[in-house]
């Protein structure tokens, strides 16, 4: 029954340009249309929002239906705020580039950690 009243909410906003965050960490920004008793969603003029640092680049997506299972957070986007971001936007590919040098940094990082971890012993498993 609560996910029915939450789903419920939603249809306050139908139509208004929502920013959704899903679990798999990307950031939706599309118009919403439509909604059912699960909290899926339809949104419309989506724009997939990737942030590197300061910079953010969108992505087209068009029309994307998402499982409301799959939805963590989501809010109506503050048409004055929006237009006075802190950030950078840059163009698909500059995102891309920077996000891709950002994951193979992680990644350095990480492999790095474990082969520390390994030389004294230790898994990361002990600390998570």
């Amino acid at each position: 029954m609560d996910s029915f009243i939450e789903a419920a909410s939603l249809i306050g906003d139908v139509d208004k340009k929502l920013m959704v965050l899903l679990r798999d960490g990307r950031v939706l920004i599309g118009i919403l249309r439509t909604v059912d008793q699960f909290a899926n969603l339809v949104l419309h003029r989506t724009n997939e929002r990737i942030h590197v640092g300061k910079e953010y680049g969108d992505i087209n997506r068009g029309v994307i239906v998402v499982r409301g299972e799959n939805v963590v957070l989501y809010g109506v986007v503050d048409k004055e705020m929006e237009s006075n971001l802190p950030f950078k936007k840059v163009s698909v590919d500059e995102i891309l580039d920077a996000q891709r040098k950002e994951l193979e940094a992680k990644k350095e990082k990480d492999t790095l950690r474990a082969k520390a971890l390994k030389e004294r012993d230790l898994s990361h498993d002990d600390f998570f």
